[in-house]
């Protein structure tokens, strides 16, 4: 083998991809660094700024590299090509005794890894798993274990990999970018799992420096901190494999599904005010959620965030558990537990808008690239965010991959997407002079529309058993019907209009509730439009609303009677439920997310009533078919009297696909009625099975004990009829001993 045959003191001929490679500004690193062929010679070109010496391995020993620049630039020249990939000694520092040496391969001896055609279906918004080819990942490459980059931000000049393994310094690890793809890639040997690392990237029309955390990170460091963090090695064995078949087979829009929305940070706390951890949760969530009754479990935003105050509205990672709670794994470990106890999981997701945080997705490369950059399409007025450029495939890319990522690596059960009303309409919250029109005309975002169809084709498609819930405020139509029938393809939508008018009634003195009855009435309108669920959420009690309690009008006994009756009626309407946690026990204040929930008014036997009330409810419900069967379907109700407003009081039938059926009574003032005669279908005696005015829950205890004959006079149209009594403020429910035969519908 022939020795170097340039020496320390050979000139440096001046080379402009030297400069530009010295300044930061190489665009293709692999043009200078790594292994070659040139003027017959084989050449080795190696870059480390921070190297006193560095030696190739050849021939089994080392040779001195020469250094061809003061800034470490290293050369080796020979007659044999180097082994591939090859190792290189480094020392850095000073020469000397104290200076540290270790052995590492080069970075630029290894070939791309991404494939075209991943290339191409993620610039064609096809690449519904692009968080296995963008981010950061584990990876062994010849033999050689390191961590392979990439990240998409096509206007840039050059982008490298920065982290504490590098000392931040942005020459030291240029990535290649693919073509046209605008998609950059280099694989790092022998770094390490949960290495700190950011995207430097100088764009390329102003030079400008920016760096960037990865958009595809699955692990981000502590807040106010935000660097990426590269893959751990834990991972979780999971033990729900009988959840996630019995999903896969169940009808859920006829099956119970009864939500506890939770806030991770201040659902409860450690007594000196720090977060419960995913495994801390298990042990004390689960075993709460389990005893009250409730299916499923919605986690306000978990995906990364820098701001406590945003409740994880204004995300920053998007395929990334937030650290506040502990490790991906952690929460993997959180979603099994719940699964082995037959508890599903909804996670919260904002696909609708992200942060302007410097660090994050806001003009990425430079440039408006996640959102627009007019900003009467790309700025959202409302919460000072960015709205995503739906237009554009590779976001669309993003966000499919973000669902499909949460869905297939955690085993979430749903989605709950946030704001979609904003998405559906260029004006949302905007002056006439403050909007653009679509090609049309009009005021629809179509990229928008037509991504949410393909994100709930995708999600139904590929996750059976799993759903998507729309927070969705205004009138469109058809949001929970099948894309391919024209709808927008949700499982579900909340009904806001239901919720509104509901508490809007509820806040009237029950003296002036007689004039306001279309407010209960008025929803059976609409009520089979779509597959609705009722929702008393975290929106409802922040930012001066006040606690349901709060709303309640009257003294505190006629306060939680109403909250009981509330909950009732909430329980017995068609349509899914939806709870924020402290609506159980009728938490006196507004939600605080800085503090656990007020847990020590659990001494006060009212607000423990309620949640007894809750509890009772929600097992009924679960264990009642009539009661959620045909929650979309009119089949599944009927009025008994909505015309009795002069006395605030509404009944109804709920019925199950075998013509079983249930009668719910709801007084609404705090007047008891009794000998109150109510029209029946055909059939035997009738049984109080629930009365919210029970001792038991704080009430007076005024009801209807045993049985109710049914007498033979026809009254409302029905040819047999109930003499009971109404307790006040109060609902109850009745079930009839003999289900079969008889005026099923009357």
């Amino acid at each position: 083998m022939n020795s170097n045959p340039i020496t320390q003191d050979t000139p440096v001929e001046v080379n402009p991809l030297l400069e530009a490679l010295l300044a930061g500004r190489l665009h293709d690193p692999f043009s200078y660094l790594g292994a070659r062929i040139e003027h017959e010679y084989s050449l080795v070109r190696v870059f480390y700024p921070y190297a006193s010496n560095v030696w190739i391995s050849m021939g089994g020993g080392f040779k001195p590299m020469t250094r061809m620049h003061p800034l470490g630039v290293f050369e080796w020249r020979g007659a044999a090509f180097p082994p591939m990939p090859y190792l290189l000694r480094v020392q850095d520092g000073i020469a000397g005794p104290e200076a540290q040496v270790y052995d590492t391969y080069d970075a630029y001896a290894f070939p791309p890894q991404i494939s075209d055609y991943d290339l191409y279906l993620f610039n064609e918004g096809r690449l519904r798993q692009a968080y296995r080819t963008l981010g950061s990942h584990i990876a062994e490459i010849q033999g050689v274990a390191g961590v392979l980059f990439s990240v998409w931000a096509p206007n840039a000049e050059r982008v490298s990999v920065v982290g504490t393994f590098n000392r931040w310094d942005g020459r030291a690890h240029a990535m290649a970018v693919h073509g046209f793809s605008g998609v950059w890639e280099l694989f790092i040997p022998g770094l390490q799992p949960d290495s700190l690392y950011k995207y430097e990237i100088r764009n390329r029309d102003s030079g400008a420096i920016l760096l960037k955390t990865d958009p595809y990170a699955n692990c981000y460091e502590l807040r106010p901190n935000n660097a990426a963090c590269t893959p751990g090695i834990e991972e979780i064995s999971w033990g729900d494999s009988a959840w996630m078949a019995n999903r896969a087979t169940r009808d859920w829009l006829q099956a119970p599904l009864n939500i506890y929305e939770v806030h991770a940070g201040s659902w409860m706390r450690h007594p000196d005010g720090r977060f419960y951890s995913y495994r801390e949760l298990a042990r004390r969530l689960i075993p709460y959620v389990r005893e009250m009754g409730y299916t499923h479990i919605e986690l306000m935003p978990v995906s990364e965030h820098p701001l406590d105050e945003s409740w994880g509205y204004q995300t920053t990672g998007y395929f990334a558990a937030t650290s506040r709670y502990g490790s991906p794994c952690d929460l993997k470990f959180l979603i099994d537990a719940c699964h082995r106890e037959e508890i599903g999981v909804i996670l919260d997701w904002v696909p609708a808008h992200f942060p302007q945080d410097t660090f994050a997705l806001s003009r990425f490369d430079g440039s408006a690239l996640y959102e627009h950059e007019d900003p009467r399409m790309g700025l959202h007025q409302d919460w000072g965010t960015h709205i995503f450029n739906f237009g554009r495939k590779e976001v669309k890319s993003f966000l499919l991959s973000s669902a499909h990522f949460w869905l297939s690596e955690f085993h979430f059960d749903g989605l709950r997407v946030d704001a979609v009303a904003s998405m559906l309409y260029l004006d949302y919250s905007r002056k006439q002079d403050e909007w653009l029109p679509n090609k049309y005309g009009g005021r629809e975002n179509l990229e928008a529309i037509d991504f949410l169809r393909e994100l709930n084709i995708m999600v139904h498609g590929e996750f059976p058993g799993a759903l998507t819930l729309a927070e969705e405020s205004t009138s469109w139509p058809a949001v929970s019907r099948p894309a391919h029938l024209g709808g927008l393809g949700f499982s579900m939508k909340w009904n806001m209009g239901w919720m509104n008018d509901t508490l809007s009634y509820m806040r009237n003195n029950p003296v002036h509730r007689r004039f306001h009855q279309d407010q209960l009435t008025f929803g059976q309108l609409y009520a089979y439009t779509e597959n609705f669920v009722l929702p008393f959420s975290h929106d409802e009690v922040v930012h001066g609303k006040g606690s349901l309690l709060g709303k309640m009008p009257g003294d505190a006994w006629q306060q939680f009677a109403n909250v009981r009756l509330l909950f009732t009626y909430q329980m017995t309407y068609p349509g899914k439920k939806l709870n924020f946690m402290g609506n159980e026990f009728a938490q006196g204040r507004e939600w605080d997310a800085r503090r656990e929930l007020y847990w020590e008014q659990l001494q006060d036997e009212q607000h423990r009533g309620v949640r007894m009330t809750l509890r009772d409810l929600n097992r009924l419900y679960s264990g009642i078919p009539a009661l959620y069967e045909l929650d979309f379907l009119p089949d599944g109700f009927a009025w008994v009297d909505c015309h009795d407003a002069d006395n605030s009081v509404i009944s109804y039938l709920r019925y199950a696909r075998n013509g079983s059926f249930l009668l719910v009574v709801l007084n609404f003032t705090p007047v008891p009625r009794t000998g109150y005669r109510l029209g029946v279908p055909a059939g035997s005696s009738y049984r109080e099975i629930f009365n919210s005015d029970s001792s038991h829950y704080g009430g007076s205890n005024l009801g209807n004990m045993g049985l109710i004959d049914t007498t033979g006079e026809p009254w409302m149209g029905r040819s047999h009829s109930i003499v009971i009594s109404l307790p006040p403020l109060a609902g109850i429910i009745l079930s009839p001993e003999n289900q079969g035969g008889g005026d099923i519908k009357g």
